[in-house]
């Protein structure tokens, strides 16, 4: 009886619905097959190489649109492990928040795409620490090179990676006492004609918010400041130099100190660009208008300073072109290996003027 039950029970159950085939993803040679062209050849155009091996821009153009149809995607591990590669680079910035190394992160994941290659992006946060622990980590996950835009005070805990081989480059902040190669711009010159725009202007009490001390870019910026001043006879007062990091609370609250204790100071250069914007805010909230009251010119010319009022004058910094040369310099270190590549590349600067200068009038 147990088993006449039990048949029926069963007999009566609906029967499960079918489950749809799975569609196989698309393959190279799916691909090959369907464009009649060899598997090798649709992977050179699909990483990138068709010019390397002189494939009309017909045919890329055709394969392309084909591998899009059928939504392929390559299998950057398969292709990884062919090549015995990962195909990675990592890139470690100071501060992801900051639109100046936003610019040169954009660039970099742009140049490195076109490579055939994928980025890890850390952010050390303007600490050593942080700094060295994203290295670790980039290192643990076999990472082929490094673009390190460095919190720029100490090259100690990058001794092993210059000696260990992997290929670096270093942005903005750089070591003269390493061989790391590095790409930066040229911060004494620029700072030294941004002063002496103001000093054209009649500007004598200038003002130098300053960020990170002991990198390489305020060490030359302030440099920069001080020729300009020492060029056209002017004595250089160290309580108008101020501030200890590139933030825009650095800048605030040095700006809020400095009106009260240097009344007859009329202009600032601020060393970046978010130095600038706590000044602008310190400058607003004291009732003190830009240009009549205080001059600024800022270093790093972000895409908002022409629509602050009034428009801001700066000292541009080209990050695109730094992050172009930096993935430059990486695969060429990345690609002939036995090649020295040592040194580094200063990158002019350049002022753009606006309206937050104001030219004095010579007391009588």
């Amino acid at each position: 009886m147990n088993r006449t039950t039990e048949k029926q029970i069963n007999k009566s159950k609906p029967a499960e619905p079918a489950r749809p085939l799975r569609t196989p993803l698309p393959t190279l040679q799916r691909i090959a097959d369907q464009s009649g062209l060899s598997a090798s050849t649709i992977s050179r155009i699909l990483s990138g190489q068709a010019g390397r091996y002189r494939i009309s821009k017909k045919t890329e153009a055709a394969v392309r649109a084909l591998a899009k149809q059928v939504n392929f995607v390559p299998n950057q591990l398969a292709r990884g492990l062919r090549l015995k590669k990962t195909l990675t680079i990592g890139l470690v910035i100071p501060d992801i928040s900051n639109p100046f190394f936003a610019g040169i992160a954009q660039q970099v994941a742009l140049g490195t795409h076109r490579h055939g290659y994928s980025v890890i992006l850390c952010d050390s946060q303007d600490s050593i620490e942080l700094e060295a622990q994203s290295l670790a980590l980039l290192q643990s996950r076999s990472i082929e090179g490094v673009v390190l835009c460095p919190v720029g005070q100490s090259s100690k805990h990058l001794s092993a990676f210059a000696q260990g081989g992997l290929p670096m480059v270093l942005v903005d902040r750089f070591f003269p006492d390493t061989s790391i190669p590095f790409v930066s711009s040229d911060n004494a010159a620029g700072a030294r004609l941004a002063t002496e725009l103001l000093i054209d202007n009649g500007h004598r009490r200038i003002i130098c918010l300053q960020g990170l001390r002991g990198t390489s870019p305020n060490e030359f910026r302030v440099q920069g400041y001080k020729e300009a001043l020492a060029a056209h006879h002017t004595p250089v007062d160290e309580s108008l130099i101020a501030g200890d990091s590139f933030t825009e609370e650095s800048g605030y609250i040095e700006t809020k100190l400095l009106l009260r204790t240097q009344p007859d100071a009329r202009a600032i250069l601020a060393l970046s660009n978010l130095n600038a914007l706590g000044a602008v805010r310190a400058l607003a909230e004291e009732k003190r208008k830009i240009p009549d009251d205080m001059s600024i010119i800022s270093f790093d010319d972000p895409p908002y300073a022409p629509y602050l009022s009034p428009p801001m004058t700066t000292v541009a910094q080209s990050y695109s072109e730094m992050g172009t040369v930096a993935v430059k310099l990486l695969f060429d270190q990345i690609q002939f290996p036995r090649r020295q590549t040592t040194g580094g590349i200063l990158l002019p600067t350049t002022i753009v003027v606006r309206q937050s200068v104001k030219k004095l009038t010579p007391i009588p």
